[in-house]
């Protein structure tokens, strides 16, 4: 799972509450041989010799292909699925919100508090709340002080507004409305506050589902490689669906996450299967993947940080607005700046640009390539080129060598010499929103001893902010 949290409880009455963790597993072990839920012989369950937490590891060498275990669509815990479906049901209508989540946390807040739930062995395995380390949790003043220019501290103002929001205009009304099943003195804010946090934290992220609008949404692929909490359209139904509503999936949510995970989750009409993408030793732990996400992503979203250089998907942002920013200062005539002001309002024009948006940068190319390129060369015209360019409404036949140039480290030292400097001008100002320098922080990682010091959430707040600071000086040295 993504986080050291304690786990194991059920109480009487209704939620979890201390009751040993061997107990706990092997009642949700005994649970799922009763509901179908089929494990391999060839791995098993344990918080020994894993990265955080309960994990899954192998008893014996497994091969690419390899089941490990089988998951019946009836033991997935969905608004479908619940006791109280018929009722989410009927008040679809009502439930509707921007994160899509309402019904499904519904579902948790009754099933959770619920002594004769059909999941209760599973909820056994679920850490105590109180031990849940999100940033959202954070005193203000330590997620500023750490956070500072990561980009999580917007992320988490947003959801807390959000879950505020919809606690008070649905989930409240809903409640009070079905006082039978519901109590508003025990499914308090603070209870679904750490209900939306765990299930950010033990489901798959796909960008367009989640409570806050990240910075990049409306710019950035979506970055799931392998979303097993919220099944995957069918291609042909991509552009004409909403994305299937998510769902808990015990046994799954076990697994920890690397980048270079080494299971999937497979789907079927009848059941989900976790299968082997790489071969994997006896003893070794066996990982799935929370998606391609960076390291701000993960500790948003997960509580933590993979160690630097661990995660090959980290990324910086650079926020549009700073771009624009960087034009602005570089330019010394009030005509000019008028000019840059135009061309940013035209690049809003074709959507390339938003005021709440970022540019994408990875370890090895942009990730949000086509934006970034477009609003350099928008931002570098002169006048009468962009006069012409704005009379054609952006459209012009790209050169032989601008259709050659992507905007990665190979091709970002041959970008002409405007696009560079604004390109490092911008990476520039972004460094200065830290609170801190980037050799500061490598002398601080470099010794074992001052960063053993380090609190849980100092050390992985450092991670984040030196993966950031990396990749953003890798961008200066290659737009030198």
């Amino acid at each position: 799972m993504a986080t050291a949290a304690k786990r194991p409880k059920v109480a009487a009455g209704g939620s979890p509450a201390e009751d040993g963790s061997a107990d706990a597993l092997s009642g949700f072990l005994d649970w799922c041989e009763t509901v179908g839920l089929e494990l391999s012989p060839k791995v098993y369950v344990s918080k020994e010799g894993t990265v955080s937490d309960y994990g899954l590891l192998a008893r014996e060498d497994l091969q690419i292909g390899e089941v490990l275990f089988t998951i019946p669509r009836a033991v997935l815990l969905s608004q479908h699925t619940t006791s109280i479906r018929s009722l989410l049901e009927k008040d679809q209508a009502s439930l509707e919100s921007q994160s899509g989540w309402v019904p499904l946390l519904l579902a948790l807040l009754h099933e959770y508090t619920a002594s004769n739930s059909h999941w209760r062995p599973y909820f056994s395995l679920w850490p105590d709340f109180s031990s849940m380390d999100h940033p959202m949790f954070w005193p203000e003043e330590e997620r500023m002080r750490l956070l500072q220019g990561t980009g999580i501290l917007e992320a988490v103002d947003k959801d807390l507004a959000n879950i505020q929001l919809e606690y008070t205009s649905i989930i409240l009304p809903f409640m009070e409305s079905h006082l039978d099943l519901f109590d508003p003195k025990l499914h308090t804010p603070e209870l679904y506050q750490r209900l939306v946090a765990f299930v950010m934290a033990y489901r798959r992220w796909l960008w367009r589902s989640h409570f806050s609008v990240p910075s990049e949404v409306a710019r950035r692929p979506l970055a799931v490689t392998d979303p097993s909490f919220q099944e995957p359209l069918d291609e042909e139904d991509e552009d004409e669906k909403e994305p299937n509503p998510p769902m808990m999936v015990p046994m799954a949510d076990i697994l920890n996450h690397v980048a270079n995970h080494n299971a999937n989750l497979e789907y079927s009409l009848e059941c989900l299967k976790m299968v082997t993408t790489q071969p994997i030793g006896k003893g070794q732990e066996i990982f799935n993947t929370y998606g391609q996400m960076a390291n701000w992503q993960l500790m948003h979203m997960y509580g933590f940080a993979e160690p630097y250089p661990g995660n090959t998907d980290d990324t910086a942002d650079i926020q549009m607005v700073t771009v624009r920013r960087a034009a602005l200062q570089g330019a010394s005539t009030e005509a000019e700046r008028q000019l840059v002001s135009e061309q940013w309002d035209f690049l809003c024009q074709l959507e390339m640009v938003g005021e709440e948006g970022a540019f994408v940068i990875g370890w090895e190319e942009v990730l949000t390539e086509e934006e970034l390129s477009m609003t350099l060369k928008v931002l570098c015209m002169a006048a009468e080129e962009f006069k012409e360019f704005k009379e054609h409404e952006g459209w012009e036949e790209d050169t032989e060598d601008e259709e050659s140039f992507t905007l990665s480290n190979e091709t970002i030292p041959r970008l002409k010499a405007s696009w560079k400097k604004l390109l490092h001008d911008s990476a520039l100002l972004t460094l200065q929103s830290y609170s801190s320098d980037l050799k500061a922080e490598q002398d601080l990682l470099n010794d074992k001893v001052a960063y053993g010091k380090l609190s849980q959430r100092e050390q992985q707040a450092l991670q984040v902010r030196y993966g950031q600071k990396r990749i953003l000086h890798q961008l200066l040295e290659l737009a030198s």
